[in-house]
């Protein structure tokens, strides 16, 4: 059985801190959400371990160090609207609830859609909608949103998706390049997209963002 408490003390102080995130309102919303209801039983033991951890149905939860660094270049405030493409069973969402407004989480796998809504209800994450559609679509009519964050590697951002960011918004997430990972933010100013490279990443990729293939002859 898995003492979960001295695994996210050990996640905090040995995954985290060392990696640059030491805002308090970030550890304290990790600290609020026990990891470990959101991944299968047999995976419970493995919770708190530094890799992205699967679900089922080609759903995954982003491993820790990746998903709080995310959240540092964030810099989610309590007035944000926030939308979570690619919730899985809730984790991410419950997380950023804590620190915003409110949490749009966008999830295409119907099975997984409905249990992220399970696992929310059981955390009393009132202030989390889950939406079942297609991740590279997002929620327009829930928009524009101060926060997009990306729970997993894309190739691309689609512009359908920077469309819904709020002037000043920003949008996280891993891209891919050459097969390389890096964490990206692309801010939205009054002059257009502004899009910095932030750290290396090796994360499991979200369905539906890959490049489109030119033509080859």
């Amino acid at each position: 059985m898995i003492d979960s408490s001295s695994a996210l003390t050990h996640m905090i102080d040995c995954q985290l801190r060392p990696n640059e995130v030491n805002d308090e309102r970030i550890i304290d919303a990790i600290s609020a959400v026990p990891r470990e209801m959101f991944v299968p039983k047999v995976k419970r033991a493995v919770a708190y371990v530094d890799e992205d951890i699967t679900v089922g149905e080609g759903r995954f939860i982003l491993e820790p160090r990746v998903f709080a660094r995310l959240m540092v270049a964030a810099d989610i405030q309590a007035s944000d609207i926030v939308l979570d493409v690619g919730c899985a069973t809730g984790y991410s969402a419950a997380v950023l609830a804590q620190l915003a407004e409110a949490v749009v989480a966008v999830e295409e796998n119907e099975t997984i859609a409905a249990l992220a809504e399970k696992k929310l209800a059981d955390q009393d994450a009132m202030n989390v909608a889950v939406v079942t559609c297609a991740l590279c679509d997002g929620v327009a009519k829930q928009g524009p949103y101060d926060v997009i964050f990306l729970e997993g590697a894309v190739e691309e951002v689609p512009a359908k998706l920077l469309k819904q960011l709020k002037e000043g918004g920003r949008l996280v997430c891993v891209k891919v390049e050459a097969g390389v990972g890096r964490a990206h933010i692309i801010r939205k100013t009054t002059d257009g997209l502004d899009e910095q490279n932030l750290f290396d990443a090796d994360v499991l990729p979200l369905p539906g963002f890959e490049k489109a293939q030119g033509f080859v002859f």
